[in-house]
């Protein structure tokens, strides 16, 4: 079961009260909905966003065996970047609290086979959702030297963009790059050997850059917070746990920029963190960082 970061914080930040309606933009295994449905029986209402169809068909039978009746939640399988749509479709109004948290579900590194990890030998895909019609594999090997290195640079901030992407061309000119581990080797060769060494392995960035590039990461979470500040009510809250810098930049500014308009206050100043005692049991919490603003006008 995968477990929920910072829960005991997003649960305190929301308050949740009995008979509120709230959306989890990100269902994953639903363990951030079913504290929150919980606390919002007998009358509230929970709509649940995921994109992988599995989760949808588990939350279901998790909130069912836990006494959570259907009239409680709506679970859609959906991108949250079509947020204003399916609001508008199940009619959901009144939303206290609005709830995304951007991490990578493990079963698409662990077990998806769509080459989203460097640790098997998979086909370079990286689709969250398969009526996408773009792969990893098309980015590798048909985009120019100047786009790779822009996607590595912008999207992974890899320090060696310009040598692995040199290196991938000219892989190219050859044959085919198919597999992660084909793109793995091409990023060890291209590297320095200080640079095998650290915590972060060396392909992490290059393979992170391209999933956020092939699903288009940022700019559905840009679309889906603008939606997000229009369709929360007065006094309602939107909560975003975010595990790299480049989402957290996003989420960041766009909290500053509606405060500053003074529509909204945060509801922490501080980005909120996991104790030491959340990462020592759960080691990909390590990198969250909660924030959460409320609506006053």
């Amino acid at each position: 079961m995968h477990i929920p970061v910072l829960l005991k914080e997003v649960i305190e930040g929301f308050n949740p009260k009995s008979n509120q309606n709230y959306i989890d933009c990100t269902l994953g295994e639903g363990g951030h909905s079913l504290e929150i449905l919980k606390k919002i029986l007998p009358a509230g209402k929970l709509l649940g966003i995921d994109f992988d169809n599995r989760n949808i068909d588990f939350v279901k039978q998790r909130f069912l065996k836990e006494g959570i009746e259907e009239k409680n939640f709506i679970l859609v399988n959906d991108n949250f970047s079509h947020l204003s749509s399916i609001v508008e479709k199940f009619n959901f109004k009144d939303i206290s609290g609005i709830l995304f948290d951007l991490g990578l579900n493990s079963y698409f590194l662990d077990e998806s086979k769509r080459g989203f990890s460097f640790r098997f030998d998979e086909f370079l895909d990286m689709r969250f959702d398969d009526k996408n019609p773009l792969t990893a594999h098309d980015v590798i090997n048909t985009f120019s030297e100047d786009q790779l290195e822009n996607i590595l640079k912008t999207l992974g901030e890899e320090i060696f963009a310009k040598p692995i992407v040199k290196q991938i061309v000219e892989t190219r000119k050859h044959k085919e790059i198919n597999t992660t581990f084909e793109l793995n080797d091409i990023i060890l060769k291209s590297t320095p050997i200080w640079y095998h060494h650290r915590k972060i392995h060396p392909s992490t960035k290059t393979f992170m850059a391209l999933r956020i590039f092939v699903n288009q990461e940022l700019e559905n979470l840009e679309k889906a917070l603008n939606v997000s500040s229009e369709i929360i009510s007065l006094h309602g809250k939107i909560a975003v746990i975010s595990f790299h810098s480049l989402e957290d930049k996003i989420v960041k500014q766009f909290f500053k920029k509606l405060v500053d308009q003074n529509t909204f206050k945060f509801v922490n100043k501080k980005v909120i963190i996991p104790k030491w005692n959340e990462i020592k049991q759960n080691k990909r919490s390590r990198s969250a960082k909660l924030r959460i603003i409320e609506k006053i006008i």
